[in-house]
């Protein structure tokens, strides 16, 4: 969020494309992400799951227990049984969810989320520590309130 910030305080925003990654497995992550301000996603566990990862975290070891995460042909040939059909799967579902939260938004086009801090709601906190927090910096001066997207609008498919 504070790349965001910067870029669009600077004038620089439509210069660049801001990529999340890390903890994405929803479409609502996706919809988080993009109001914050990110353009591109980027998946590792979720489809490594889909195709039978069982998060031993111990890919750099090579020696994967299902084969999805080793060099080794002989633990790939004996343990592996991914399918394609199943990462597909895995991003319909994603984009359907993005889709459908996306028109709940009033939106069709997942550009014109980016950095519309102004569709975000801050809770009240139940503990102390919550409630001592302040996401107004994080949150920055919702410029785009207007209903605009902070970003100069690229050429993107309308979403169906």
């Amino acid at each position: 969020m504070e790349t965001q910030q910067a870029l669009v305080a600077n004038g620089l925003r439509h210069k660049i494309r801001l990529q999340v990654d890390g903890g994405l497995k929803t479409g609502l992550d996706i919809i988080k992400a993009a109001i914050l301000g990110a353009e591109s996603f980027g998946f590792g566990t979720g489809p490594m799951v889909a195709l039978g990862c069982k998060y031993l975290r111990i890919c750099h070891l090579n020696n994967c227990a299902t084969g999805v995460a080793t060099q080794d042909d002989k633990l790939r040939k004996n343990h592996y049984h991914g399918l394609p059909f199943k990462v597909t799967n895995y991003f319909e579902f994603i984009a359907r969810e993005t889709r459908e939260l996306m028109a709940q938004l009033g939106v069709k086009r997942l550009v014109d989320l980016i950095g519309r801090t102004d569709l975000l709601k801050e809770l009240d906190g139940f503990t102390a520590k919550q409630q001592k927090l302040d996401l107004g910096k994080l949150l920055g001066d919702r410029r785009a309130a207007s209903g605009q997207s902070a970003v100069l609008h690229r050429e993107q498919p309308t979403v169906r």
